[in-house]
């Protein structure tokens, strides 16, 4: 059990502290293209998409950042057949 939230630890939110390291280091790749930070982010997104307390939807957009941040010389169309 969560001493903070009472809740089961299945339950228990996700810490900010993860979602905000996960967001830093996500940034931090994007402006500069550092790949530690990319790995870093994967890791960090996986451990959020693993979470019980994040929703299908959650899920789906870590897996999604994730795979592009480990294949980023895979070139993404917005639009397909472009």
């Amino acid at each position: 059990m969560d001493p903070v939230s009472g809740l089961s630890s299945a339950l228990a939110p996700v810490p900010a502290s993860l979602w905000a390291g996960a967001l830093s280091e996500l940034l931090n790749h994007g402006e500069t293209g550092c790949r530690q930070s990319a790995r870093r982010a994967v890791d960090l997104l996986t451990r959020l998409a693993d979470s019980p307390a994040v929703d299908r939807e959650v899920r789906d957009l870590c897996e999604r950042a994730c795979e592009r941040l480990a294949h980023p010389e895979q070139e993404r169309r917005h639009v397909p057949g472009l």
